[in-house]
């Protein structure tokens, strides 16, 4: 398998809209996009080494609070950006995923409107 690291970028996301929104966002920046639906098969492929990986942070089966604790507490994965994403009603769970290592946590309206400019600094096409 081919190595893209730095134009790779899982997405740990069932909700088909925003599927479609980070399909046709990671295409125009030109990175590598695999979606990932269980906690096994994300650390299958945080293995290889991405730039980013996103988490709906509502996307149970894939445990994402428990999830992002165990990549930022294994040494070859920390260095990976994690970016999740939450309705803005649920400041609880943005608690959460900031404490156990998200480096970025916003709200499903911000990270919609900025999809394109997120996925084109981790592709390393432009500034965010």
């Amino acid at each position: 398998m081919e190595n893209q690291l730095g134009k790779t970028v899982l997405a740990a996301v069932n909700d088909l809209m925003f599927q479609v929104k980070i399909s046709g966002a990671a295409k125009h920046a030109g990175v590598n996009l695999k979606y990932v639906t269980t906690e096994k098969d994300l650390f299958e492929k945080a293995a290889a080494g991405p730039a980013l990986i996103i988490f709906d942070l509502t996307f149970e089966i894939v445990r994402p609070v428990e999830s992002i604790r165990k990549l930022k507490g294994t040494a070859a994965l920390k260095h990976i950006s994690l970016l999740g994403y939450l309705p803005h009603v649920q400041t609880d769970l943005q608690k959460l995923a900031q404490e156990a290592g998200c480096d970025t946590v916003m709200p499903r309206s911000a990270f919609s409107l900025n999809l394109s400019q997120i996925l084109m600094q981790h592709a390393g096409a432009a500034a965010w």
